[in-house]
């Protein structure tokens, strides 16, 4: 677990160079936001949080695992996690931002097509 990184990880980093290498702008380190987003402009007010599929339960994706030894703890943990993810997106919602969530399998395998995913949500504003 120590080598579990809780910032500038691999795809952090990758979505953070795409939309930078297009013209986006964005601030990092937002601790004083709900939630933390990796990614914020409180100017056009959207943030990005660029979520692990383990840890935030991706659906369907095979990273999502729960491991096999004291189950029922990683079951309530992942339920916590995922409660509050929804918390976060209310309160951010609430102060008027827009939430975009990029995944950790999609961040790194098609990074192409989720900046233009996010270009699209974030053109809309």
């Amino acid at each position: 677990m120590a080598r579990v990184r809780r910032i500038d990880t691999p795809a952090e980093l990758a979505v953070r160079s795409a939309l930078h290498s297009v013209g986006v702008r964005f601030r990092v380190r937002n601790s004083d936001l709900p939630g933390k987003p990796d990614l914020a402009n409180r100017k056009r007010g959207w943030v990005i949080f660029v979520h692990g599929c383990f840890w935030h339960r991706h659906r369907g994706c095979p990273r999502a695992t729960i491991p096999v030894h004291n189950r029922p703890l990683w079951e309530r943990k992942f339920a916590r996690n995922v409660a509050r993810d929804r918390r976060v997106r209310r309160a951010l919602n609430r102060l008027g931002f827009r939430c975009f969530t990029v995944w950790e399998c999609d961040a790194l395998r098609h990074t192409d097509q989720v900046v233009r995913r996010l270009l699209v949500g974030i053109a809309a504003i």
